[in-house]
């Protein structure tokens, strides 16, 4: 399975990944396709942090509403 098809991407090596591509960035030593490909590259990388950010509060936001009848949900557990 690739990186960009996973579900659940890990967030914590994805956000270690962002940060080092910034590094170089900020470093100004690469050239502009490279630069532009790292930026290309940040912004799909900043994307994936996003979704995993969403799910989870999304995730938080269904605990804390779990009380409100109308937002219950029936458990299906996974086959």
């Amino acid at each position: 399975m690739s990186e960009k098809s996973k579900p659940n991407p890990d967030f914590e090596k994805t956000l270690i990944e962002l940060e080092k591509l910034v590094g170089k960035l900020e470093e100004g030593e690469l050239s502009l396709d490279e630069s532009l490909a790292s930026f290309k590259q940040g912004i799909a990388l900043t994307r994936q942090c996003q979704s995993v950010l969403d799910n989870a509060q999304q995730t938080v936001e269904q605990l804390i509403n779990a009380e409100d009848e109308e937002s219950l949900t029936p458990f299906e557990p996974d086959a």
